[in-house]
């Protein structure tokens, strides 16, 4: 016999989030909307599929990833006008970092109904487990793999008066790290790996010491990496003065007065005047 929910399921989309380690945080009402529709559009058939076991479901199941083209897109929103559709990615709430942005913004503009259910979220999980502040947070997603374009991606972010939240994985996590103590130095940074899973660890600490140690214990399993906001800008003009010698002696003034500007969010010309001066 069906349960209440499945019998008033409306046509549309709904947007199931699933658990990203450990299988026990699928929510009733998660469970219950599996069950009522009528597919589940998925990342990978695989993985949806095992959850689907564990749970006595069985359903059918379309792939729907970031490979997926426009004509697959409007066949599912086609089956979503008429009947009751799941979104699911293969871990944690789906479009945070997984596909399924165009084909929300399709069904609202097709006039489906789009229902979300609230549920695990690995960049959620890691804020809560880190200890840094979280009143403001900007997610940014994966960094790029490149060098100069992470760099570059973390340059832009330098400023922003909030903890920054990335996902990394974990054999780029060195790079990841170092590139944090060129660009953000003197911010405190939070590993969380493994979350919800037997091995969960959150570790904080300086990029270098983070680095140190994963060095020493190379790293599995997927990552969250989280930087701590701007420190306050030096109350002494003197203490901005200690931090461009202490870069001039191994840098161009140019160089010293970028790198103390993202460390204080003082202003970079006025710093290079001043490192000029002090040069």
């Amino acid at each position: 016999m069906k349960s209440r929910m499945e019998q008033l399921l409306s046509p549309g989309l709904y947007i199931v989030a699933t658990p990203i380690g450990n299988l026990g945080d699928i929510t009733l009402r998660a469970v219950e909307v599996l069950r009522g529709v009528a597919a589940v559009a998925c990342e990978d058939t695989r993985v949806t599929g095992k959850l689907l076991n564990h749970l006595g479901i069985k359903q059918r199941l379309i792939r729907y990833d970031d490979h997926a083209a426009e004509a697959d897109r409007d066949r599912l929103l086609a089956l979503a006008a008429e009947q009751p559709i799941a979104l699911v990615s293969d871990a944690g709430t789906p479009l945070i970092s997984d596909p399924g942005y165009r084909l929300i913004r399709g069904a609202r503009e097709a006039g489906i109904a789009v229902t979300s259910l609230p549920g695990p979220s690995a960049a959620i999980v890691a804020l809560t487990l880190a200890g840094l502040p979280s009143d403001r947070f900007l997610f940014a997603g994966f960094l790029p793999a490149k060098d100069k374009a992470r760099r570059d991606v973390l340059a832009e972010l330098a400023p922003v008066p909030a903890t920054l939240v990335f996902y990394e994985t974990a054999p780029r996590l060195d790079d990841a790290l170092r590139a944090l103590g060129d660009v953000l130095p003197g911010r405190e940074v939070a590993v969380a790996r493994e979350l919800t899973k037997k091995f969960e660890e959150c570790r904080t600490g300086s990029p270098e010491a983070l680095a140190a140690h994963y060095a020493a214990h190379p790293p599995k399993g997927e990552i969250v990496l989280l930087v701590g906001p701007p420190v306050a800008a030096p109350a002494d003009p003197a203490d901005a003065d200690a931090l461009l010698r202490a870069e001039l002696e191994s840098a161009k003034p140019s160089q010293a007065a970028a790198k103390v500007a993202r460390l204080t969010g003082l202003d970079r010309k006025a710093l290079y005047a001043r490192a000029l001066a002090l040069k």
